[in-house]
């Protein structure tokens, strides 16, 4: 499903002396069936983006196309619900989106509010449980009384029960310790090679979301200052520093130790493999 954005702006209180620009002339493109990483320092224009993707907004200038939607000012979107079925969101604060007693509510909510038939809520419910990582024994609980990570699975899985071609996180690692990060980096990386899915990961934690995202979108003012391929994009350390973005700590380690071996080093997501690539050499 084919995500585009063409000359696109958006300005809070539009028109008004109290007029804010959140977004100013962007055009891009979400790579389909990949990982695309949204980053950028707060204020960038990260939220709006995922905002405008959803219909949540609609943009003051240009046009946001999703799939078969044109999404523009002043234009009625016809069959938002179908669109919204299409794109999961799971936001920042997972708890902001329960409202159900239980975890079995929460994640049935989404097939119910859809059509899906009666006899496969149940089953599809503890697919998508185990698909997360969680026991079938949390389904009886309050989602309010689960820890962070617990929260933000479960917030995965009702979005992943409805089957959205595209699924969106908002700051996914934000509560999550070491253990929960290394949970999530393998969840989001089977949504994408085992069921091929178009996923958007919007993070300040640039470490952890540059071992698994596959291009990268980075905000500074509401402005793309620049896109592309992760490993050319954050080798632009430089630059990125310059607008406030963050680079992860690894491509600094990479940068050093070219610098020390007097050699290329294979680009690579994590320490490990940048171990075992630089013992080629010493």
């Amino acid at each position: 499903m084919k995500i585009k954005f063409e000359d696109v702006s958006y300005s809070y209180l539009y028109g008004t002396p109290l007029q804010k620009d959140a977004l100013k002339n962007v055009s891009t493109e979400i790579l389909e069936g990949k990982i695309n990483g949204i980053i950028g320092p707060s204020g960038s224009g990260k939220s709006t983006m995922i905002e405008l993707i959803n219909g949540l907004k609609l943009p003051t200038k240009g046009i946001v196309y999703v799939g078969k939607h044109k999404l523009r000012n002043n234009i009625r979107i016809i069959g938002a619900n179908k669109l919204r079925f299409e794109i999961g969101i799971v936001f920042q604060n997972p708890e902001e989106q329960f409202f159900l007693k239980t975890v079995k509510k929460e994640i049935e909510f989404g097939m119910k509010y859809f059509g899906y038939k009666t006899d496969r809520i149940d089953e599809r419910v503890k697919k998508d449980l185990k698909m997360v990582g969680l026991n079938k024994d949390i389904l009886y609980r309050n989602p309010f009384t689960l820890s962070g990570g617990e929260k933000r699975k479960v917030a995965i899985a009702s979005v992943l029960a409805f089957n959205p071609k595209i699924i969106i996180l908002d700051e996914p690692t934000n509560g999550l310790d070491s253990t929960g990060k290394e949970s999530l980096v393998r969840l989001i990386k089977m949504l994408k090679e085992k069921y091929d899915k178009t996923v958007i990961v919007v993070s300040h934690d640039v470490d952890t979301l540059y071992r698994f995202v596959d291009n990268v979108i980075i905000l500074a003012n509401g402005k793309i200052i620049a896109q592309g391929n992760k490993y050319e994009v954050f080798k632009r350390t430089d630059y990125l520093t310059e607008n406030g973005v963050k680079v992860p700590k690894i491509v600094y380690f990479i940068q050093k130790m070219e610098k020390k071996i007097s050699k290329k080093v294979k680009d690579v997501d994590n320490v490990i493999d940048l171990i075992k690539e630089i013992n080629k050499y010493v």
